[in-house]
This record gives C-alpha cells, sequence and structure tokens, in this order.
C-alpha cells in the first residue's frame, strides 16, 4: 500500500529517496540543502530534516564539517546487505508457505504474469519494478510487520543496483525462471527448493552488482 504523504519534509524526503534510488543523485553527489531548497521552492529546514532521515535509512552519508553526500556503497556492503536479504527472505518464504490462501497464490500468480509480460516485452525498468515488487510480497505475505520495516530499508538500499543485475541478457533470461521455479515450489509448499532456488538467484544478482562496483559498466 503506497504511504500518502502530507508534510513538506515527508514529501522531500519521499523525492529525494526516489531520486537516488533512481540514480538521478549520484553516489558521492554533495547534497547542497540551499541549493535543494531552491529547486523545491521550500525553505531549507526541511531539506535538512529530509537528509536526516536519509542518513538514517543508510542512502546519505552526514560529513562533520563538509556536509551531506549520497551514499557510496561497497562489495563488502552488498555482501551485508545480501546476507540479510536471504536470511529475511528465506525466513519469508517458509512462513508464507505455512499460510498460503487462495488469494494469496493469486496475488503471487498475478505478480509473476506482470514479471513474464515485461520479459516478452524486454522492458527491463518495468520489470525491475515488478521483480523488486514481487520480493516485497513474499515479505508482506509472511505477516511480520518488524520484517517488513527491516526489509524495505534493506530493498531501498539496492534499489539504485538492481539494473546492474540484470545487465546481461543470460541473467536477464535467467531471473525470469528463478521467480518462476520459486512461485512454483511456494503454491506447492516446497519450502526448502524454494529458498534454495531463491538463495541462488540473490547470489547471482549480488555477484553482478560487486562487478559492476568494482569495474564500473561492461
Amino acid at each position: 500500500m503506497k504511504k500518502v504523504v502530507n508534510t513538506i519534509r515527508g514529501q522531500v524526503y519521499e523525492l529525494m529517496k526516489q531520486g537516488i534510488c533512481d540514480g538521478d543523485y549520484k553516489p558521492g553527489q554533495w547534497l547542497q540543502e540551499k541549493e535543494i531548497a531552491e529547486q523545491f521552492s521550500i525553505s531549507r529546514s526541511p531539506v535538512r530534516e529530509a537528509l536526516r532521515q536519509l542518513a538514517a535509512d543508510g542512502l546519505v552519508v552526514d560529513v562533520p564539517n563538509k556536509g551531506a553526500f549520497v551514499r557510496e556503497f561497497t562489495a563488502q556492503d552488498m555482501e551485508e546487505i545480501f546476507d540479510l536479504r536471504v536470511m529475511m527472505e528465506n525466513y519469508a518464504i517458509e512462513k508464507t508457505a505455512q499460510n498460503l490462501d487462495e488469494d494469496a497464490k493469486t496475488r503471487l500468480n498475478n505478480c509473476l504474469e506482470e514479471l513474464e509480460r515485461d520479459y516478452d516485452k524486454n522492458d527491463l525498468k518495468r520489470y525491475i519494478e515488478d521483480d523488486r515488487r514481487l520480493h516485497d510480497l513474499f515479505v508482506e505475505l509472511s505477516h511480520n510487520s518488524l520484517l517488513a520495516i527491516t526489509y524495505e530499508r534493506i530493498s531501498t538500499m539496492i534499489q539504485q543496483f538492481r539494473v546492474y543485475s540484470l545487465s546481461s541478457q543470460d541473467r536477464f533470461d535467467g531471473s525470469v525462471t528463478e521467480h518462476r521455479e520459486i512461485i512454483h515450489c511456494l503454491i506447492n509448499r516446497e519450502i526448502s527448493k524454494a529458498q534454495q532456488i531463491n538463495s541462488r538467484h540473490l547470489q547471482l544478482a549480488k555477484e553482478r552488482i560487486i562487478i559492476y562496483l568494482e569495474n564500473g559498466p561492461a
């Protein structure tokens, strides 16, 4: 469910977070309060508050006496983030499979249909959006609110790099197949197999992102 943002600070925060995730703000970029305030035609106070929240989210680094900068992620950061993703998602898969009802099955199948449609159209941008939606759904269907809050932060931290995990045709091909297999196993309550495929899926994504971080675009 999409959050309704009523405050100026909240609106600025959401816009800046989306800008970082979309790559509009580049890693290492200095986020100048005055410049951003002028861009949004607002005072600097809500910008300053939004930057504090982004720093708490792990998307921005506040350097004393210098200012706020878009966080530059390292290969080690990706190792740690994906280790957590594997643990959280595989826990969610287990809980989801144990409590699967017809509505949950329908939602999973609908999400898979969207992914397959994106793949058939070679629409990578839309595929990445629906890819995240599917992994978010695993967590949502586990019915663990604390997990959902923690996972949201982790997922947001790597959103800007998802395109690099699918930058080659073989990974694009493999990704849709892996998603199909995970959902098939979930619906049939083959929990261990679903977790195994998901772990491999995330491992391959992590490897591609680390290659990008260490070597730049291919």
